[in-house]
């Protein structure tokens, strides 16, 4: 048995909690009657389900990784108007999520899925799935600022968990940082960062567990291949507190 509403959002026509609305607004149908009830649960395998009475059928589940460029919001709708990052993905026919966010000035890589299973296992705090960034600070860092960061330094909403850093390149007035961390607060880099007082000039993630940004250029995307799908599960699963 599976929630109505999430079986919704898995079939792609909106989002966990746009099909709870529409549920509560008599719109939705199973088996020719309409079902109001949050938590309402269905047999997916056996039960008609119908919204504004057209049925509802199950995507297939996709994935994607997308080298997001600079000026494109991590969301599906922006109410500014800014670009999407779907807008960079107009000739998928599914309905995607991004799974996490990048910031709007922020490049690199990022997965899109319409499978809400897959993405809570990439982001879900419990699963730790390490994402490498590459920042370029201002200012020279000193050995003693980056141990800060190794061993986990205090933000406005407590303290992060130990990052790996490492000095990729240190010029006269800037560094450019490694940073691999398996949270995903907030702008959680940049705050990293401006609290041992170097401000990030520009950021770019250029992993995502087992990905690495080789091969797409910026603005491009390409489907992942069903093993690296299932190698992305397995390390979550294996790295579950």
């Amino acid at each position: 048995m599976l929630r109505l509403a999430k079986y919704l959002a898995n079939s792609g026509i909106t989002s966990r909690r746009k099909a709870e609305e529409l549920i509560s607004e008599g719109r939705i149908k199973v088996n020719g009657r309409v079902v109001t009830e949050q938590g309402s649960k269905i047999d997916s395998a056996h039960d008609i389900v119908e919204f504004d009475d057209r049925e509802v059928a199950k995507e297939d589940k996709v994935y994607f990784l997308l080298n997001k460029p600079r000026g494109y919001i991590s969301s599906v709708t922006d109410p500014q108007g800014r670009p999407t990052v779907i807008d960079l993905l107009k000739d998928v026919k599914e309905r995607l999520y991004p799974v996490g966010r990048l910031d709007y000035d922020t490049e690199g890589l990022l997965i899109l899925t319409n499978d809400g299973y897959f993405s809570n296992l990439m982001t879900h705090p419990s699963y730790e799935v390490e994402k490498t960034y590459e920042a370029l600070v201002k200012g020279v860092t000193t050995p003693t600022e980056l141990d800060k960061l190794r061993q986990g330094i205090l933000l406005e909403d407590g303290i992060t968990a130990p990052a790996v850093v490492e000095i990729v390149r240190q010029d006269k007035d800037k560094t450019l940082l490694s940073i691999k961390i398996h949270e995903g607060r907030k702008r959680q880099i940049k705050r990293m960062c401006m609290a041992i007082n170097h401000p990030v000039i520009h950021l770019r993630r250029t992993g995502f567990a087992l990905l690495k940004n080789q091969d797409i250029k910026l603005g491009q995307y390409r489907s992942l291949t069903p093993n690296e799908v299932k190698e992305l599960i397995e390390v979550a699963k294996n790295k579950k507190r």
